[in-house]
């Protein structure tokens, strides 16, 4: 039977809400559990499945849940979210507490109290996530604490905190520059007169595969190249010819050459040109 039946019962779990000071006087009506009845409403959970009993267990330790949740106040995350994530984790302790190993049920549980509240910080502290392996997730916790204290990290301290943990010394520094960026809005934010060219709407959008702008020019070019053919149909063959020659070939061919096989001068060729490019562009500018 999982934790989430357990919340399902009849005496529910307490969810915490924005008044945290509510929620602390609605918890503080379960009584702590002396060890021989914390171990016997152990027994009848895991012997019996007996619900009643493990909603005891759980409601008797909230309290200790929500002081370990204060522990983690610096991230910027809302108290009631890292309490319920840390009752999460208290439900789960419970579900595998074992009374027989003489220990109290929250020195069991805070390993997964604590478990529940470093999976959701990582969720939700950045925008990007910071840790992915599990080298990552291991520093994440103990190395902020420590850039707290200590700033950044000399060479020596980068060496010392990598032997410490047994890691690698590019994995600590790689999360040192982490978590030493911040989320930034992508919309310019602020005054209108604040200067937003940092903002990434800036410098992200990559206006030369814009579609409306490709779409347009496809468009334009066709309509171009119907209306020079369309000017083009009014030159007689021998005008057309040396137009299309001229202007139209990679290779240009030049008035001389046009002149020798036509057999004109080269100034003829030259206002046979001159007069098709005059009509084109009326038969353009008629078109239009």
């Amino acid at each position: 039977m999982s934790q989430s039946m357990i919340a399902t019962q009849p005496a529910r779990i307490p969810a915490p809400t924005d008044s945290l000071q509510s929620y602390l006087n609605h918890i503080g009506q379960f009584p702590v559990l002396a060890q021989d009845r914390e171990q016997s409403l152990a027994r009848a959970w895991r012997d019996d499945q007996d619900v009643s009993a493990a909603q005891t267990l759980v409601l008797s330790n909230l309290r200790f849940v929500v002081h370990i949740a204060r522990g983690y106040r610096g991230y910027g995350l809302p108290q009631a979210d890292l309490i319920q994530e840390g009752n999460i984790g208290l439900m789960k302790a419970v579900k595998r507490f074992d009374p027989d190993v003489g220990v109290r049920l929250i020195s069991f549980a805070v390993h997964w109290i604590k478990a529940e509240i470093h999976e959701y910080i990582l969720r939700n502290w950045r925008l990007v996530k910071v840790a992915t392996t599990k080298a990552q997730r291991k520093l994440f916790f103990h190395l902020r604490s420590a850039k707290q204290r200590l700033g950044w990290f000399s060479d020596e301290e980068v060496h010392a905190v990598a032997e410490d943990l047994g890691v690698p010394a590019k994995t600590v520094l790689e999360m040192e520059s982490r978590l030493s960026g911040q989320d930034i809005s992508y919309e310019p934010a602020g005054d209108e007169g604040e200067d937003a060219s940092f903002a990434p709407a800036q410098y992200l959008a990559d206006e030369a595969n814009d579609p409306a702008a490709e779409v347009e020019a496809a468009d334009w070019q066709a309509h171009s190249e119907a209306q020079l053919h369309s000017a083009l149909e009014t030159l007689d063959a021998r005008s057309r010819d040396i137009i299309d020659r001229r202007w139209g070939s990679e290779t240009k061919a030049t008035l001389q050459e046009l002149a020798d096989e036509y057999g004109v001068s080269a100034e003829r060729i030259r206002q046979i040109e001159s007069s098709a490019l005059k009509k084109m562009r009326a038969a353009v500018a008629q078109a239009a």
